[in-house]
């Protein structure tokens, strides 16, 4: 596939799977394309607030992010202590999350579909891409 132009493609953003071909093309792909690459490891996340506090960490939040939903997408939607064409967030190891707090990682990642739409309005690509086994999330729907 080629996700160079895919990425491209910010009408078509938002919450998918991984691509079963794994993440070195896709990561390559967005920083050729000026992107901005987060890659979030949710393996030690056993609740939100931990949820929270390793997602802000990685995505580099500023200190006022209060590690609730709305604080989420407040910071989700800014990103400009990060100015970049565009971003794709990788949601590494996600079963353990999902298994443990179900609600709240489902949550998570409709905050990033919400995130994902506010960026279409603007013309700025806003990827999230989450690696799990499980398929319990039935909205969540592959890229290809």
């Amino acid at each position: 596939m080629n996700y160079q132009h895919l990425l491209t493609r910010f009408e078509h953003a938002g919450v998918y799977h991984m691509p079963l071909d794994g993440e070195a093309a896709l990561v390559a792909a967005a920083e050729h394309n000026g992107y901005f690459v987060f890659r979030i490891d949710l393996a030690k996340a056993k609740d939100k607030a931990e949820l929270l506090k390793i997602i802000g960490d990685a995505m580099r939040f500023p200190e006022w992010f209060g590690h609730n939903w709305d604080a989420l997408m407040d910071c989700l939607v800014d990103l400009g202590w990060l100015p970049a064409e565009g971003y794709v967030v990788i949601l590494e190891h996600c079963d353990g999350i999902h298994g443990r707090a179900e609600a709240d990682f489902v949550q998570t990642l409709q905050v990033f579909e919400n995130a994902a739409n506010e960026w279409r309005e603007q013309g700025v690509p806003f990827w999230c891409f989450v690696d799990m086994q499980a398929d319990g999330i039935s909205w969540l729907s592959d890229i290809a």
